[in-house]
């Protein structure tokens, strides 16, 4: 793009500035959702709190069923790729 074209586009700066650091946060957060270490820990620390008496069964249930799914997600993606 000309010089022209960047002058054209400055006022617009801040706002592609924004969505570009928006765009950054969203890959962070997907690529940390579907990080299979990131579940695992999760799924120890959530065993870590059953154990301790933190949490009720039916809560461990529902959220290591979560947990689960997200893995088996997480290997499917992987397949595909």
């Amino acid at each position: 793009m000309g010089l022209l074209g960047e002058l054209l586009l400055l006022p617009a700066a801040p706002v592609r500035g924004a969505a570009w650091v928006l765009r950054q946060v969203a890959e962070e957060a997907e690529r940390q959702y579907y990080d299979p270490s990131v579940v695992q820990a999760e799924l120890a620390r959530l065993s870590d709190r059953f154990d301790a008496g933190e949490i009720d069964e039916d809560e461990f249930d529902r959220r290591e069923d979560e947990l689960l799914d997200r893995l088996e997600t997480i290997q499917n993606r992987k397949q595909t790729q």
